[in-house]
């Protein structure tokens, strides 16, 4: 290749490099890495020591992406997460921090794009965080703003895995046993989405374990009170 010709061919790849539909692609295949990512520190690693260096791990990376894109819902939605994974792993009163910040980054992520990663997705995880934390004066914990986010995550995605796992947890800590198992049902019947084969599988688990564990309660509660109505 002579050096005019060479000299156009990088110039060929340096605007190919620069065009807008290369960078979208090159961050479509960067946010589809966080996702994956998080499915790896999420259900794959189970000592808490290295999930916490491989939550913090992705957060950074989330943080650089986010203030690379900040238009995007993306980085913010998946940055929340992987705190609320770090978060669990930590299982101390630095957590209540960490889950106030993830509430933070998804309201934020939801103001962009509240479907980023997801038809409903990001509304449920703010439902079962106001669901699950303290109230006040410990934390930020609030069944009434829990519901509002679980009816705005059904309404956009009624059939949704995480929506009806997420759901199901939260009407069967309120006592309703039965509508507690007709969602995590629907969850489990949900389809597995493309490029999200392992978050699935493990979402779907967690889905049948709470199921199992709420019809072993229900038949031991049948034993001792034949006569108790059903939930």
């Amino acid at each position: 290749m002579t050096p005019r010709v060479l000299v156009a061919a990088l110039f060929g790849l340096a605007l190919v490099a620069g065009s807008p539909a290369w960078a979208d692609s090159r961050l479509d295949a960067q946010l589809e890495g966080l996702g994956r990512a998080w499915a790896h520190v999420n259900y794959e690693i189970s000592d808490p020591h290295a999930e916490i260096l491989a939550a913090q791990k992705l957060e950074a990376e989330a943080q650089a992406l986010a203030r690379q894109n900040p238009s995007r819902a993306e980085p913010l939605a998946w940055l929340a997460l992987a705190q609320l994974c770090e978060a669990d792993a930590r299982h101390n009163l630095s957590s209540l921090q960490l889950a106030g910040s993830a509430r933070k980054l998804l309201e934020q992520a939801a103001r962009i794009d509240p479907n980023a990663i997801g038809p409903g997705v990001i509304y449920a995880n703010l439902g079962s965080l106001y669901a699950q934390v303290p109230g006040f004066p410990l934390s930020f914990g609030d069944k009434g703003k829990a519901r509002v986010y679980f009816e705005k995550a059904l309404a956009a995605n009624p059939d949704g895995l995480d929506t009806n796992y997420f759901y199901g947890d939260f009407l069967y800590r309120q006592g309703l046993v039965s509508k507690a198992m007709e969602a995590l049902g629907k969850a489990l019947s949900a389809p597995l989405r493309q490029g999200r084969a392992l978050a699935d599988r493990g979402r779907k688990w967690e889905a049948s374990q709470l199921l199992a564990q709420i019809q072993q309660k229900e038949k031991l509660s049948d034993a001792s009170d034949p006569h108790r109505k059903p939930a």
